[in-house]
């Protein structure tokens, strides 16, 4: 293997670990921030409005930059900014401070976000094999680290701003390391002439929907599993912690795994029984009628949507390498909206029935995904593009050849 090869992979997984560290220390300082803003519950959700708006911005940005000017030139601007940004919040004390941090801050997510995929795919295109996965997961190691780092630092008294700061220098210390082992890509020459606009094809925009229906469902289980076992079974804090642990859990080591099993079977495979294992975990979890099956059926459905969404990613880079970044950025763009619904949708659904009934409609997303799984592979044997990482001989008859 390429040593230029390895070192590139080794740089993408370095800017994975450095978002997930970013946005998992935000996540675990929001109470501290509402406090110094100064801000109530219900104004910090209309201004985390603006954190989503500014990320869905950053990922239509980002990816037709990706494809104009190489992602190794669009990833370390949008890490750089992505870091700078999260000192901002630390330092609000007001809710249009606040707000304006937030809006910065989810831009340089969002483009950082698209950006270092649409470099995956890059890198995954060069390996001749499914990598895409263990980059996802890498994403989940850097925010659960974050989460320690955060959490001891909170104990010890620490401002956020501090704690921000610091974590702000690591970030891009991290970048500029990781910076010069990105693979190389020429920009695209300039068109001269009359400037066709072009269109994003129809299989894409499938894939954006089946990403938001996934992508959803994850949002239902990071919001709301430790408050169905509170609420619905009665289970203590410390019990009811677990149901968001195991399902945590079981993403990142499923999206560790799942490569393999990519190579072997195909992605349409992969989301296809990932996604019935997701559907049967949450109705189990639904259903249940004490904690620990509920803590069972949520890290069962972990364990099925951990390899979905990398693959959706992956499939729609390969479609079309020339345009991979705004093809990953419309996939994870609709996904991205799909993870703001669910608040949206679940919470007045609770208005008309118990909590854990809700849940049933995430087991009608993961049906959904599963009739729609068949749309990641190519229709025919030549559809895909030079270099995309093979199938092997015996699933090629059956068309679950790896985008």
């Amino acid at each position: 293997m390429d040593k230029r090869l390895r070192r590139a992979r080794v740089a993408t997984f370095a800017f994975f670990a450095l978002n997930g560290f970013v946005v998992g220390m935000w996540l675990v300082h929001i109470p501290a921030v509402e406090h110094r803003a100064g801000i109530t519950h219900a104004t910090l959700g209309l201004l985390l409005l603006l954190l989503g708006g500014g990320a869905f911005v950053g990922m239509q940005v980002a990816g037709p930059l990706a494809d104009r000017f190489g992602p190794h030139r669009v990833v370390p601007v949008s890490a750089v900014l992505c870091a700078l940004a999260l000192i901002l919040p630390g330092l609000a004390t007001s809710w249009l401070a606040l707000g304006g941090a937030l809006l910065t801050l989810g831009l340089g997510n969002g483009a950082l976000d698209v950006s270092m995929n649409a470099h995956a795919v890059e890198v995954e295109h060069a390996y001749g094999r499914p990598v895409m996965s263990a980059f996802h997961a890498v994403w989940s190691v850097g925010g659960f680290a974050a989460a320690l780092v955060g959490a001891r630092t909170l104990t010890w008294g620490w401002a956020p701003a501090t704690t921000m700061a610091i974590a702000t220098a690591v970030a891009l210390v991290a970048a500029a390391a990781a910076t010069p082992a990105l693979l190389r890509r020429a920009p695209r020459p300039i068109e001269h002439g009359p400037k066709q606009r072009r269109r994003t094809p129809g299989r894409i925009w499938a894939m954006a929907g089946l990403a938001a229906l996934l992508m959803l469902s994850e949002g239902v289980a990071n919001d709301w599993s430790v408050l169905h076992l509170q609420t619905i079974l009665d289970a203590p804090p410390g019990t009811a912690a677990l149901a968001y642990g195991g399902f945590a859990a079981a993403m990142t080591v499923g999206r560790l795994l799942t490569d393999p099993v990519v190579a072997r079977v195909g992605p349409a495979a992969v989301v296809r029984y990932g996604s019935a294992i997701a559907a049967a975990g949450a109705l189990t979890a639904a259903l249940a009628p004490v904690a620990p099956l509920a803590i069972a059926g949520w890290t069962l459905f972990g364990i099925g949507l951990s390899g979905s969404v990398p693959q959706l990613f992956s499939a729609a880079g390969h479609a079309d390498r020339d345009n991979a970044g705004a093809n990953v950025s419309r996939v994870a763009g609709v996904g991205y909206l799909g993870i703001l619904a669910g608040p949206a949708i679940v919470g007045p659904l609770t208005h008309l029935m118990p909590l854990n009934m809700t849940f049933l409609l995430v087991v009608v997303f993961c049906v959904v995904a599963v009739a729609g799984a068949g749309m990641l592979s190519p229709a025919t044997p030549g559809d895909a593009s030079p270099g995309t990482p093979p199938s092997p001989p015996e699933h090629r008859g059956a068309g679950t050849r790896t985008p």
